[in-house]
């Protein structure tokens, strides 16, 4: 852990209105633990930002000391670049205002908001925009690596909806980033991550969204998993924008629907989620129900805040996790084999494989028109291993290894971003594609000194 002297820090805080915790605080170690166990990095000292001001006093403390840095929004990230060794980690948590403007359908997002605290002050006025899956999630890590969920085949991806950002770049300067204002690091911001400066505040566009929507669970038995998935492959090529419906193989929570000799088991199940008229969405999902002889279904309307927190106690932190994603631009059969082969052999109770479903308004976009560019990827599928004890990390992680290797010449190109984990630098390049290049160009531009590398690095050579 770097050393600094107590002047210097003393000399910082008065400058910076926020909070400055060293290791000796009592909450240092609360603050620094992220969602991910499987992190345990621990920052010389932390400044807990309140104002865009304090980023900037931040920046600049950690450039005079040659401090290596860290951003932490929401501290969900699979990598926990939000936490460093020995740096100044920057903390954006207590940053948390959001200001919704119904009339234009716009609101304003401070980086420490998680999914709910956004989606809670947009649905008072029945609007959202894309997000999401798992309510405690950053909201800024989730847009600077293109973000998606439930709304993405009918609204986009998160990165499509961003407006403007307020930007402190890497020598301390506080800049607007909009279409019409430094364009270049706007069009940056939409999928290059946290490369080119800290975000302080998200301008987004807002859609009409419920504030009840149709959505739910069908649970289906293992043995039927080859049909139910063929069949899925077949119905999410021509369902309409509004409706999404993700898979999920996995062995079966206790949920209350279920049969108590189903908990424990494996389980294919379909999570859907319809953006439109209820009466409509019922009969669009009517043929789900004929995909198998299902376990039991949980389906009706409910409050959209209501649904995105609906996996919340399935993602909770404190668990070990490691990840392993691809994008697909189809699901063949031998794509379904390579699932069943690996869901048939979970190492354990919470690992998961999803395939999530974007497609629709995420595929109308030019692939160049901002740095996420994987426009052709109708699927993202998310090898998900968790896990609660050290002991079980060789067998999990292999687990996903195995499956994400084997399922590799199915795959189309590039990758999600915020998937990557923290050994991955190797797929970065891939990951963004023709983009790729225009990307390191904007780092030259932006981070010459590569000031911000605790992210998944673009380097400025």
């Amino acid at each position: 852990m770097k050393q600094l002297q107590k002047a210097p820090i003393d000399e910082f805080k008065t400058h910076f209105r926020g909070e400055v915790l060293l290791p000796d605080n009592a909450v240092y170690d609360e603050v620094r633990h992220i969602w991910n166990a499987m992190i345990d990095r621990k920052p010389a000292l932390v400044a807990r930002c309140t104002s865009p001001e304090d980023v900037a006093h931040a920046v600049e403390f950690a450039r005079k000391h040659n401090l290596i840095v860290s951003i932490r929004g929401g501290g969900h990230n699979i990598a926990g670049n939000a936490v460093c060794d020995g740096g100044l980690m920057i903390d954006l948590s207590l940053m948390k205002n959001v200001q919704v403007a119904p009339n234009v359908r716009q609101a304003t997002v401070e980086p420490g908001c998680t999914l709910a605290d956004f989606d809670k002050a947009a649905q008072v006025h029945g609007l959202a925009t894309p997000l999401g899956i798992n309510s405690t999630t950053g909201v800024a890590g989730l847009t600077l690596g293109g973000g998606f969920g439930w709304l993405s085949r009918k609204y986009g991806m998160t990165a499509d909806n961003l407006l403007s950002a307020d930007v402190v770049t890497a020598d301390g300067r506080q800049v607007r980033a909009s279409e019409s204002e430094n364009a270049d690091l706007f069009w940056g911001l939409r999928g290059g991550g946290g490369n080119f400066g800290i975000v302080t505040s998200f301008q987004f566009q807002l859609h009409p969204v419920g504030p009840d929507v149709l959505s739910g669970l069908i649970v289906f038995p293992f043995d039927q998993a080859k049909s139910v998935l063929t069949q899925f492959a077949h119905f999410t090529k021509t369902m309409p924008d509004e409706l999404n419906v993700w898979s999920v193989t996995r062995k079966a929570p206790p949920l209350p629907f279920l049969p108590e000799n189903v908990h424990g088991k494996e389980i294919v199940a379909l999570a859907l989620c319809y953006a439109g008229d209820p009466a409509e969405g019922k009969k669009l999902l009517e043929p789900l129900r004929g995909f198998g002889t299902a376990h039991g279904e949980h389906i009706g309307v409910q409050p959209y805040c209501a649904w995105q927190q609906a996996f919340d106690p399935l993602l909770t932190p404190g668990a070990r996790n490691y990840w392993k994603s691809h994008n697909f631009s189809q699901l063949n059969d031998d794509t379904i084999a390579v699932i069943l082969e690996y869901a048939a052999k979970l190492p354990s109770p919470q690992c998961e494989i999803f395939i999530g479903t974007i497609g629709g308004q995420t595929a109308r976009v030019a692939p160049g028109a901002m740095a996420y560019s994987s426009r052709d990827a109708n699927y993202v599928m998310n090898v998900h291993g968790r896990w609660d004890s050290p002991a079980e990390d060789e067998r999990c992680i292999a687990w996903a290894r195995e499956f994400f290797t084997k399922s590799q010449p199915f795959a189309s190109g590039g990758a999600y971003i915020n998937f990557l984990t923290q050994e991955e630098t190797d797929r970065i390049a891939f990951a963004y594609g023709a983009t790729y290049n225009r990307l390191v160009e904007l780092k030259k531009k932006y981070d010459p000194t590569n000031f911000f590398r605790m992210n998944q690095n673009i380097k400025p050579i």
